[in-house]
């Protein structure tokens, strides 16, 4: 029987289960996430994160190198979905991430180098009290794709396809009222264009900006609705500034589980918002659910 030491922790309700793998020795199988991952029969949450470093888990083969600029010995964000999908990025997932290593007293001050299967990644832990943190994660330059379109429930959306190391289709919808977004199925699956996205999307529904906010609701690729998504508020930070003719920009994004707030710069964009670790525990392998 083999024995896994976790933390539960969320950003902004986006809720993961946190592996410490140092030594890479965790088979970190789609099946044993999806154990984990389980709201029922397991701890529960959208998605599963290993910290190791980077050296670690290229030696193990996890990663086949490091990302460029980031070393051996920086630590690696190895985050799978809670379908056991492998993710390029996750921004909550990243800030989580963060306030671990500073709870673990992984991290040398409050800023690291991180690395991620989107690339590199900078963050800074600016503050603690109690189990919140306020971290801030450079997500890097957003990607504008071009226009395209999702269907969900028979209702067509358009939007801008951003790539934030994963895809979106963020979809500004004109005379959308918070209190109409709150209605939409956005849990169900929605369809998109295979050629835009071969790889799937994720799909946001956004509120029109108003004194620089914006509310969202998210789909995510490989989970369903989530109560935030940190690369979805991210894009749709972009496709709202687009919406009234700027690139650049500061947006507070309004999701299910909380706000954050979005910067655009010419060259990156900057996401920062909460971190909450909620417990930490021991889970028996053998006593998660088997699911094929």
């Amino acid at each position: 029987m083999s024995t896994l030491e976790f933390l539960k922790g969320h950003g902004t309700g986006n809720d993961f289960v946190i592996l410490p793998d140092t030594g890479v020795d965790v088979d970190l199988t789609p099946e044993l996430v999806r154990g984990l991952a389980d709201r029922h029969r397991g701890i529960g949450g959208d998605g599963v994160i290993r910290i190791a470093t980077t050296g670690a888990l290229v030696d193990a083969g996890v990663i086949d190198e490091a990302p460029e600029g980031v070393a051996d010995d920086d630590w690696f964000m190895d985050y799978r979905n809670a379908d056991g999908s492998l993710a390029e990025m996750c921004g909550n997932g990243v800030r989580v991430f963060g306030h671990v290593l500073h709870d673990l007293g992984l991290l040398e001050g409050n800023h690291a180098v991180i690395g991620t299967r989107a690339g590199r990644r900078e963050l800074t832990v600016h503050a603690v009290a109690g189990s919140t943190a306020d971290v801030s994660v450079d997500m890097g330059a957003p990607v504008v794709l071009g226009e395209s379109s999702a269907t969900l429930a028979g209702e067509t959306y358009h939007g801008t396809g951003v790539d934030m190391g994963n895809p979106h289709l963020a979809c500004v919808v004109p005379g959308l009222s918070p209190e109409k977004l709150a209605t939409l199925p956005v849990g169900l699956l929605p369809e998109w264009d295979p050629a835009f996205f071969p790889a799937g999307v994720n799909l946001e529904l956004v509120t029109a900006p108003v004194d620089g906010v914006v509310h969202m609701r998210v789909h995510e690729r490989g989970v369903g609705e989530t109560l935030s998504c940190g690369t979805g508020t991210v894009a749709a930070a972009v496709a709202a500034l687009r919406s009234t003719g700027e690139e650049t920009g500061q947006v507070r994004v309004r999701i299910p589980g909380g706000e954050v707030q979005v910067t655009v710069s010419s060259e990156s964009s900057e996401l920062r918002g909460p971190s909450q670790l909620l417990f930490r525990g021991t889970v028996e392998t053998a006593d998660l659910p088997v699911l094929s």
